[in-house]
């Protein structure tokens, strides 16, 4: 099953049609990415829709196939990296040693037929993580004859998650990630096993959790929700659309930069990392769905925030050594990092 589902996803992303990007990355190296992730994503909904409704499958065995999927995702991650450390043998510039090499990989931008496969394994992440989400929703809808309050929200939450990361795809290919990470056991252990298996906790908590869920508290979360969003997708749209155009207008001003490099208007003239605390916002309210009877769900929001506080360090340091005493300056005008006036 889960060879299957990477390789028509592969397929379709070579076959599909996309807007392609030239790129340069951080080894200077060039390439083209195809921006069709949004399309794959609606054509693989589509036809496990279709498979759903007429009968041929039922989204229900994500779930009582769980955990053997989870054993062989990860005996996929490990291959993978296996595979990739096997191929970047003698890149310049790699880490030294094994372990290093393994964990961080030593090649940039790997690709096979002209697909970028760390920018393509984000898509089997992200489109699996929605499909284990469905899959808990078609569980309990067999299971109940209805799904509940929390598991409607939590659906709705999810899917809008997923469908507008594919639809900011185009965003993505200026990342850190992409641009200068390396492909190692780090970054594809996260996409084939961490996402989708981990990030879909509360739903499988939900599944035969009591309908507890309060008109209000629905309320309370769908603010939450819709303001995490903002300001995680508002403050990545500003600085994408600087990028490609420092005389963007934002928030009907013209945009104020530091030497034309520097973006502090906006979002990011308030913090240096408000779009961690909007993504932060966002899980909160996924997980919240599922209430407080057990802390189980609530590690992926924990786990989340400690991996975005290590990050904004890690970018403070990489930005530092990239603008030196402009990202001093740049500090001391957006002094907080993702909580202002407290951090």
């Amino acid at each position: 099953m889960l060879l299957a589902f990477v390789v028509a996803l592969f397929v379709g992303s070579l076959l599909l049609p996309g807007r392609r990007f030239a790129l340069t990355d951080a080894d200077n190296a060039s390439r083209t990415c195809k921006l069709n992730g949004l399309v794959l994503f609606l054509a693989t909904l589509a036809a496990v829709g279709l498979a759903q409704f007429a009968g041929w499958f039922s989204l229900s065995v994500l779930h009582t196939h769980f955990v053997p999927l989870l054993v062989a995702a990860n005996l996929f991650a490990f291959a993978l990296s296996g595979w990739l450390y096997w191929q970047g043998a003698g890149t310049q510039g790699a880490p030294a040693g094994f372990c290093r090499g393994f964990f961080l990989g030593r090649t940039l931008n790997p690709t096979r037929l002209g697909m970028d496969l760390k920018f393509f394994s984000y898509r089997p992440s992200l489109i699996a993580l929605a499909l284990f989400n469905l899959s808990f929703a078609a569980v309990q809808y067999e299971t109940y004859g209805g799904l509940t309050l929390a598991m409607t929200l939590y659906q709705i939450f999810t899917f809008l998650y997923v469908l507008n990361y594919f639809q900011f795809e185009y965003g993505m290919i200026h990342t850190w990630d992409i641009v200068s990470e390396r492909f190692g056991w780090m970054l594809a252990w996260g996409n084939f096993v961490l996402v989708p298996f981990f990030y879909c906790i509360a739903g499988w908590w939900l599944v035969h959790a009591p309908d507890t869920l309060s008109p209000t508290a629905a309320t309370l979360l769908v603010a939450l929700f819709a303001f995490g969003f903002w300001l995680f997708r508002g403050a990545n749209d500003q600085k994408h659309r600087f990028k490609q155009d420092p005389n963007i207008t934002i928030w009907g001003q013209p945009a104020e930069t530091l030497e034309g490099r520097l973006l502090v208007s906006g979002f990011w003239g308030i913090g240096r990392h408000l779009n961690y605390t909007g993504e932060i916002c966002i899980y909160v309210a996924f997980i919240a769905t599922a209430g407080f009877e057990s802390w189980v769900p609530w590690l992926l929001p924990a786990w989340l925030t400690g991996l975005l506080l290590h990050r904004s360090r890690r970018d403070d340091r990489r930005c530092h050594a990239k603008y030196g005493a402009l990202w001093d300056q740049y500090k001391q005008r957006a002094r907080f990092s993702m909580l202002p006036y407290v951090y």
